[in-house]
């Protein structure tokens, strides 16, 4: 069980994996697995309860004062590796051998509908790069990775950090979503020009003026996978 445990200290790493194994931990218990003090115990637990990877909680047994335990928080759980990718993977190719190509888009075409309903209002007094601004957290809030580029008023959104890379890797169609959603945000078509699958190191989306959406654009745009 592969486990992300570089940025903590050894007792630390000790009492996640604990806390892993068996679910919920007294501080006593953990007093004794890691064979030190309680106090010392409480000033590991202290800070990575502060940290977010572990919560504690009162259990009564129906004896005495309630104890105190503690477990891992779900960003705790992530601390050990997790499969998702893989899954989703699965659950596309799935559905695509055992509905077709009809069911896939009709997917695809729903994300991209929650996606601009979640995001037009937000832009709807925004001129053009304010939107390209904003949307900078298209991916995540308060991406550092995402940038807007202007050359001549020519504009390109890059992201160099996607938070789907493994899955887009493998099947690039999901990045559909994206190009269709920023078209119809942006009202004009939007090309991605570098991708990470070709070992561009980022995806630019280049942003089209003269060239807007009109009645016969297409709500979902898939992308030439071969470029």
């Amino acid at each position: 069980m592969s486990f992300r445990s570089h940025h903590l200290s050894e007792p630390r790493r000790r009492i996640i994996r604990f806390l892993k194994n068996n679910g919920t931990s007294s501080m006593n218990e953990l007093s004794s697995f890691l064979e030190i003090s309680s106090e010392a115990v409480r000033q590991h637990l202290l800070q990575l309860e502060k940290d977010g990877w572990i919560t504690r909680f009162s259990e009564n047994n129906g004896i005495g004062r309630p104890v105190l335990h503690y477990r891992l928080t779900p960003e705790g759980e992530h601390l050990f590796d997790k499969n998702y990718d893989h899954l989703t993977i699965e659950v596309l190719d799935t559905l695509l051998h055992e509905l077709g190509d009809d069911a896939l888009k009709k997917v695809l075409s729903s994300m991209i509908e929650e996606r601009i309903s979640k995001w037009e209002s937000r832009l709807q007094s925004l001129n053009t790069e304010e939107r390209l601004n904003a949307l900078k957290d298209f991916y995540t809030e308060d991406d550092s990775f995402m940038e807007v580029e202007n050359e001549n008023n020519s504009y390109s959104l890059i992201e160099r950090n996607c938070p789907f890379h493994n899955v887009a890797l493998k099947r690039p169609i999901l990045c559909s979503v994206t190009v269709s959603v920023l078209t119809h945000l942006l009202g004009c078509s939007v090309i991605r020009e570098k991708k990470l699958q070709n070992g561009d190191g980022c995806c630019t989306f280049r942003v089209l003026l003269n060239e807007p959406v009109n009645q016969n654009t297409p709500r979902i745009i898939i992308e030439d996978q071969q470029s």
